[in-house]
């Protein structure tokens, strides 16, 4: 039997997905959960053989709760914005499988059998397009203070958040807004995010 941990905050989904994974002779649900936060908690208690992760969630996003899961058991991120850039994200994370939420419900079966036995799952879509997009420009720490930004951190907080002088924080997103060619930080953080850079 494959033990399943889903996460994902939108109920209607994740009912279906627990349903439709149910129905499978060889698959088990054994918990479902609404943030990252809680699959991380509900992974390391439960100990499955997948996490099936949305890449939209509150407090952790699917991508950083794969994070803190990569060394301990493989994950599956599942998501409707499957944007090549991150798709990157995800495998440097150390995600396993990556797949569009329109995947039928057999075939996401197939791919966490897949991966619970030790393989890599990759949308053949998304594989093609990482190869032919252009890598971010961004460093990672712009990266970071684009994302707080995203989450509508004012400037000040962004320090506090990322232990950062004011100042620097500034400094980290005036650089990205002219490497981004755009007039202001909410437009960065924007472009970074259409483009899956954060």
């Amino acid at each position: 039997m494959i033990r399943i941990v889903i996460a994902d905050d939108e109920e209607l989904i994740r009912g279906a997905l627990v349903a439709l994974l149910g129905l499978e002779p060889d698959l088990e649900v054994v918990a479902d959960v609404a943030d990252g936060a809680a699959a991380v908690t509900g992974a390391r208690t439960h100990r499955p053989d997948v996490v099936l992760l949305d890449l939209e969630m509150p407090v952790l996003d699917g991508i950083e709760a794969a994070r803190a899961l990569s060394d301990a058991m493989p994950t599956v991120i599942v998501t409707r914005h499957a944007r090549p850039g991150t798709l990157r994200r995800a495998l440097s994370a150390g995600v396993r499988g990556f797949v569009p939420k329109s995947t039928p419900a057999a075939r996401l079966a197939e791919i966490i059998r897949d991966v619970a036995a030790g393989e890599r799952y990759i949308d053949a879509g998304l594989a093609a397009a990482a190869l032919t997009e252009d890598e971010s420009p961004l460093t990672p720490r712009e990266a970071d203070v684009l994302r707080c930004t995203r989450d509508g951190l004012a400037t000040k907080q962004i320090a506090r958040e990322l232990s950062l002088a004011h100042g620097t924080v500034r400094n980290h997103l005036s650089s990205a807004i002219a490497k981004l060619h755009v007039d202001n930080r909410v437009a960065a953080a924007a472009v970074a995010w259409d483009r899956g850079w954060i």
